[in-house]
């Protein structure tokens, strides 16, 4: 296995800023190496922006990006972290395309500068999952892990569960 972990930044509400004077959402630069140094993480971990978009508006070329750069990523443990609103379609197109790592996708459903972010602990969730797992597509939400093509999101509780049946 290569040392260490890479991180994929893809955008989502993990990274999104607040517009005070239009009360709108926008991006500005990820958060994701403040929340490692917040969280005292000692792991070697290489981050890299691929974009900065709402998942709502990832195309086909855009998770052919993501995959493209997880196939050559040297590191065998990435997470990426993604809108919440598709990431499972991400999951099913890095599990098609990427074979022989251990990839985790995590998000938030709260932006990081509201200051109550779940993203904080999805972050180090993911982390702890990406190490912990056999190769294979996960996503991690809320402490739990899901096998990428046995979850949904359930937009009544805005939480990831289980496929029923």
């Amino acid at each position: 296995m290569q040392g260490g972990i890479r991180v994929f930044v893809t955008g989502g509400t993990f990274d999104k800023e607040y517009n005070k004077i239009t009360g709108e959402l926008y991006f500005k630069d990820s958060h994701v190496l403040r929340v490692l140094e917040l969280g005292r993480c000692r792991l070697e971990i290489n981050v890299r922006t691929l974009m900065m978009i709402d998942s709502r508006s990832m195309t086909d070329e855009d998770r052919a990006v993501i995959a493209k750069n997880c196939r050559s990523a040297v590191e065998e443990r990435i997470v990426v972290t993604h809108g919440t609103d598709t990431m499972v379609e991400t999951a099913k197109v890095l599990a098609r395309e990427v074979q022989e790592k251990t990839i985790v996708l995590t998000g938030a459903m709260t932006p990081y500068t509201f200051g109550s972010s779940d993203g904080l602990f999805n972050m180090g969730s993911a982390l702890a999952f990406v190490q912990a797992l056999p190769h294979g597509v996960y996503i991690a939400m809320n402490g739990r892990y899901f096998d990428w093509n046995n979850v949904k999101k359930n937009k009544k509780t805005g939480e990831f569960e289980e496929v029923e049946g």
